[in-house]
């Protein structure tokens, strides 16, 4: 079994309609969200969706159990489903090294261009993505860095990617930048 993490920047095309897509579709992978486990997370605590909920759910259930918890709990997940899996938007160094720890684990990161994530962004409209551009801007500067082990270090994990793919055109310049995971 092949884990394949993605962290990026916001907005840079690392789920639906990208790599998440291709992957599962075109390669049968699996996909586990941090999104969407957080999401879930959220509406059991009756809050609103929105970026500032998902960061500081995440970032108190990481400080509560361990820096690398929600990853942890997806990657239970992975292995109890047997198949290659992908496990979408890692936030932090904590949860690349608990992944590189298990083993039979490749980390992609995705980037782009700011105004073309925001606009992409804008275009998906979900409920965390519901927010001007200089807001868009403030939200990803709060992620890139901090010396908190528990909360988002973005810059940190694209540094730590055993790739970095570019996301400033197409979505077939993007896939064809994909490795090739056949066992």
């Amino acid at each position: 079994m092949k884990i394949v993490g993605i962290t990026g920047t916001l907005g840079a095309g690392k789920g639906t309609g990208t790599i998440v897509e291709y992957l599962v579709k075109e390669k049968g992978f699996k996909h586990f969200s941090v999104r969407d486990y957080l999401i879930r997370e959220i509406n059991k605590r009756g809050m609103t969706v929105n970026r500032d909920s998902m960061t500081m759910v995440a970032n108190d259930m990481r400080a509560k159990n361990n820096p690398a918890f929600i990853i942890e709990e997806l990657y239970r997940e992975a292995v109890k489903s047997g198949k290659n899996s992908i496990i979408e938007s890692i936030r932090t160094p904590g949860e690349i090294e608990f992944l590189r720890k298990q083993g039979n684990f490749i980390l992609l990161a995705v980037d782009a261009e700011a105004r073309l994530r925001y606009d992409r962004i804008s275009l998906r409209a979900s409920e965390t993505d519901k927010i001007d551009f200089r807001t868009f801007l403030a939200n990803e500067k709060r992620e890139m860095t901090s010396f908190d082990i528990n909360k988002q270090n973005l810059s940190r994990c694209i540094d730590m990617a055993d790739i970095v793919l570019k996301n400033n055109g197409s979505i077939e310049e993007l896939i064809s930048q994909i490795p090739d995971f056949q066992d």
